[in-house]
Parts: structure tokens; C-alpha cells; sequence
């Protein structure tokens, strides 16, 4: 009968099968089934679960289309992913990509779009970031790539470069876009945009002709260029935020219920009108867009498929933020913190003094023991912590708290835990008092994602170009991107070269509301330092000596 109890138990737990109706890459590992009773437990063996394909290549589920062809013409779902890279390690910071990201961020937000938006990213996050976008693709939705920072063309693909990329760096540092569009091809989207917001100049150092694989004859691709081919593109300098020139004028067309490639004709057009970008940089276009898609298109919810579902809770679990804390020291006072999120890797934590005891004359309350590296923390204002785009009126006053910015989230490999130290003074005393609380705040926003991991690849549809070869060496290289502007003094970065003019700043309102100067500071094709004077916008480019 102890026998026949088991082996029965063991049936029953076996037909007890869990269903998850939404599951997300946060389920995937390695399960094991247990079947016990009163006398006995017996293990299975692991069982790996995989959550999303490895590769394109290897979907196995599909989903049919059953939606009527007038539906057919609008998304079943709208996701960007935007990446803006800045603090380069061994080639010219930018300036540009923090300010551009956050306007695209809030301006597709508004689209409905879901959308990822990181700073400063290494190759293998830059690997992962994109595979994770890829998942969230698939038949109907509308996907969408901008990436602003160092990047280059060579024999008509587009490569981006990432922060930890060597001064002389090739094609295998690099990722390769119209690999990433083969990719998205296989997920049968309804439409893949892919706004570069980088230089086109060539890589002397690069003479490999990267194999990026056949393109299906979708008639939905759009690419729209910041800059034509074999030309540099440049920053505009708004006290202390930078912009990109094509961010200025997309942001006025891009709510407008017009076709994608129509919105870009009508940015290009703009662009020619402006005699400071005249001859110097000229939006390109190309596309195969057959259909009337615009990024205002509403999406199709009204049967929301399960896939829609499974990238909702996906995208939720990426942005999720810490719960604001109370603590209660034993002095009697009483610290709130309080999260924000600047960025989908970027987020600012804030203390702030709820009650003191009388007696207590001084307090303050600072974080400590972080396991990332923070430039700038426990400030007071927002700006001198770095954020200087972050404005939300959730936040409390600035007189009243401390300001920290924690960038890289990417990179937690474990869960966010640091110190709230409390600094206080008696009346009566003058010796200053400290009390120390560990806090945990979990893994916040992408960094459930573990993007420093590497992901499985199928070495056929590879997005990357670590595959390349024959790769020549060569001298320094010259470094290719957005343009920085000369009068910048954080580290150590657009340092005036000796014999060169200093640019000249004068008013301007023809490119944006307010006075911005426009700046080139560039490395030329073959290495050599071009200086140019800010202009006018009403005048012309002048080159200097």
C-alpha cells in the first residue's frame, strides 16, 4: 500500500502542471520537479527553459494573423530602443547623446511606444541590449533603432560604436546596423525605422567588407541619416545641455500624422533652410516604404494577443523602480528616500528629513557604500548631481533633500544595497553623531536584464561583428561622431588646440528658440584636426586657418 500511495502521489503532482499565461525573460533557467509525500521526496532532473528564441532562426511560435487587411495596416505594438553613448573611454567624449536620447524617450513615449533608452554602453551590453530588443519584436509591430554617438560607413553599412571601443577601432568593435535589420527582418515587423544620429565619414583602418546577409523584400524599411554619406554631423551647445542638430528639427515634425519617410523629407527640407547647416550637414533618407505607416499609428489593443501581453510585462519589468523607504533612526529622526528614473540604466535617489527631535540642531542624512561608481552624489540640487534634464514635480524641494545619480545600472550584477549615514549634532553638544542603516533596493530598471551577460547567438544571424577578419593595423584612428563642443572643461575633454581660433558665439534664433552655437570640433578621415568658428545662424560656415 506504501507503494501504491507513492506512486500514485507522484502521478498527481506530475498532472498538477502550473500554467504561466505571460512569461518574460525573467522566468527562463533551470527548473527541477519534486513529487513527496509523507515518507518520501523525489527530485527530476534540471530541465533548462529557454524564454523567447535563442536565435530568430529557432522561433517555433507564430502567431497567425487573423486581423482584417484595414487592421492589418496598424501595429500590434510600437518599441524603440534608444542608445546614446558619450564617455568613451580611449576616443573624444560627446556631449549631444544624453539630451538627444531623453527628447526621443519623451517624445515616442507619447506615441505610445515602449521604449528602452540607455547611456553609454559597452560592447557586450550593446550586444544584449539589442537582443533584448529584438524579443520584444513581432509580427506587425512597429520597431524602432536610434543611436546617437561615435559611429562610421564602410562600403554602405552603417557601424555604431561603443564606449569601450579602442582608439583604432574596426568593424569587430563594433556593431553593424544592417545586421540588426536582417535580424528584425525574421520577426516579420511592420515596420523597422532606424534614425543614426552619428557620423558617416570611412574607417581608414577598416577594410573589411562586413557579410551582413540577404534582406527580404519587406517595403518597410526606413533608414533616416543624420547626416549624408561621408560627412560629419554636428552638435548645437544650449547652456549646459548639448543637442544634435537632427533631434532639433526632427522634435517639430514628429507628431505630425504623416508617413515616416514624408516627416523625414520635411526634416531634410528644414535642414536645407538653415544656412548654418547648409553644405556642412544634410539629412539622407532611404527607404522602401510602400505603405502609409506613420509613428503616430494607434495600436491594434482590441484583441490583445498574448505576445502583447508578454512584451508589456517585459517592458514593465525592465523599468521598474525601488518603493520609497522610510527610516527610523535611533535618535529619533526620520529619513525618506525616494526614486527616480532619469533613464531606463540612469536613476537618481533622493534623501530627505522628515522629523528631527528639537534637541538635534544639525542633520543631515548621506549614501554611501555603493557597488557601482558614482562621479557626483548626496547633492543639492539636481544639477550638481549631473541630472540635467530630469524634472518632475513628484520630486521634493531641493532646499529640503540630497540628490544622488546612479548611471551603469547595467552593469549590477547583484542587488543594489547601500548605506544611509546620519550626521546630526546635539544642542548641548559639539561632537557630531552618526548612525549608518543598510538599505537594499533590489535590482532597479534594466538591470533585471543582466545585459553584461552574453547572450546565445546563432552564428548565422549574428547582429555583431565579432566575426570579422584580416582586420589591417594600422596607425592611430581617427574617431568619428557627433561633434563636441570646444569650450566643454569636463575631463579634460575640447581643449583648445594650440594655433586655433576661439570659436565665436553669437545669437541665434532661426535653429532653435533660444541662443545656441553651433560647434565642430572633429577629427578629419585622415586624422587631422579640423577647427571651425561658431556661427551665426543667419551666417555661413567659416573655416579657420
Amino acid at each position: 500500500l506504501f507503494y501504491i500511495f507513492s506512486i500514485l502521489s507522484c502521478i498527481y503532482y506530475l498532472l498538477c502542471i502550473t500554467l504561466i499565461p505571460c512569461v518574460t525573460t525573467a522566468q527562463r533557467g533551470q527548473y527541477k520537479c519534486k513529487a513527496y509525500n509523507l515518507y518520501h521526496e523525489v527530485w527530476s532532473e534540471a530541465a533548462v527553459v529557454t524564454i523567447g528564441p535563442i536565435s530568430i532562426t529557432d522561433a517555433s511560435w507564430v502567431e497567425v494573423d487573423t486581423r482584417s487587411p484595414a487592421q492589418q495596416m496598424t501595429p500590434t505594438d510600437k518599441v524603440a530602443l534608444l542608445i546614446g553613448n558619450m564617455n568613451y573611454m580611449y576616443i573624444r567624449q560627446l556631449c549631444a547623446p544624453i539630451a538627444d536620447v531623453h527628447e526621443m524617450t519623451n517624445l515616442l513615449r507619447q506615441m505610445d511606444f515602449k521604449v528602452v533608452s540607455l547611456l553609454d554602453l559597452n560592447c557586450q551590453e550593446m550586444h544584449s541590449a539589442v537582443t533584448e530588443f529584438l524579443l520584444l519584436l513581432d509580427k506587425g509591430v512597429y520597431g524602432l533603432l536610434y543611436f546617437a554617438g561615435h559611429g562610421y560607413e564602410n562600403y554602405g553599412n552603417s557601424f555604431m560604436v561603443p564606449i569601450d571601443a579602442p582608439a583604432s577601432f574596426t568593424s569587430e568593435h563594433c556593431l553593424c546596423v544592417q545586421k540588426i535589420l536582417t535580424m528584425m527582418q525574421e520577426r516579420e515587423t511592420g515596420l523597422n525605422v532606424f534614425l543614426l544620429d552619428m557620423c558617416r565619414k570611412r574607417n581608414p583602418n577598416d577594410d573589411v567588407l562586413v557579410q551582413t546577409g540577404l534582406l527580404k523584400v519587406t517595403a518597410n524599411i526606413v533608414f533616416g541619416y543624420a547626416t549624408c554619406a561621408d560627412a560629419k554631423a554636428y552638435e548645437v551647445k544650449n547652456e549646459d545641455v548639448s543637442n544634435g542638430i537632427f533631434i532639433n528639427f526632427l522634435k517639430r515634425r514628429v507628431f505630425e500624422d504623416e508617413k515616416v519617410t514624408v516627416i523625414l523629407d520635411k526634416v531634410a527640407e528644414d535642414m536645407g533652410r538653415c544656412r548654418i547647416t547648409h553644405g556642412r550637414q544634410a539629412l539622407e533618407l532611404r527607404s522602401n516604404l510602400s505603405e502609409r505607416r506613420c509613428l503616430t499609428d494607434p495600436i491594434q489593443t482590441e484583441q490583445c494577443s498574448a505576445s502583447y501581453s508578454a512584451r508589456n510585462l517585459q517592458w514593465t519589468l525592465a523599468h521598474v523602480l525601488p518603493q520609497s523607504q522610510t527610516l527610523q533612526f535611533d535618535c529619533g529622526v526620520t529619513v525618506q528616500l525616494g526614486f527616480a528614473a532619469e533613464f531606463s540604466n540612469v536613476m537618481v535617489i533622493y534623501t530627505r528629513i522628515l522629523e528631527k527631535p528639537e534637541n538635534i540642531t544639525y542633520c543631515c542624512a548621506q549614501l554611501t557604500d555603493f557597488p557601482i561608481d558614482l562621479k557626483k552624489s548626496n547633492q543639492e540640487t539636481l544639477l550638481e548631481a549631473g541630472s540635467l534634464l530630469l524634472i518632475d514635480e513628484t520630486l521634493p524641494s531641493e532646499a529640503h533633500s540630497r540628490y544622488t545619480r546612479v548611471c551603469g545600472l547595467q552593469r549590477l550584477k547583484k542587488e543594489l544595497v547601500f548605506t544611509v549615514c546620519l550626521h546630526y549634532t546635539y544642542s548641548n553638544l559639539d561632537d557630531e553623531i552618526q548612525e549608518k542603516q543598510s538599505v537594499t533596493a533590489g535590482k532597479p530598471l534594466v538591470s533585471k536584464l543582466n545585459l553584461y551577460e552574453p547572450r546565445a547567438q546563432n552564428s548565422k544571424n549574428s547582429y555583431s561583428c565579432l566575426d570579422s577578419s584580416n582586420v589591417p593595423e594600422g596607425s592611430q584612428h581617427a574617431s568619428y561622431g557627433l561633434t563636441l563642443d570646444a569650450t566643454d572643461s569636463s575631463s579634460q575633454i575640447g581643449q583648445t588646440v594650440s594655433g586655433a581660433n576661439i570659436p565665436e558665439e553669437t545669437d541665434c534664433d532661426e535653429l532653435c528658440d533660444t541662443p545656441q552655437p553651433l560647434v565642430s570640433d572633429v577629427i578629419g578621415s585622415h586624422g587631422e584636426k579640423e577647427d571651425l568658428k561658431t556661427c551665426h545662424l543667419s551666417q555661413q560656415f567659416k573655416d579657420t586657418d
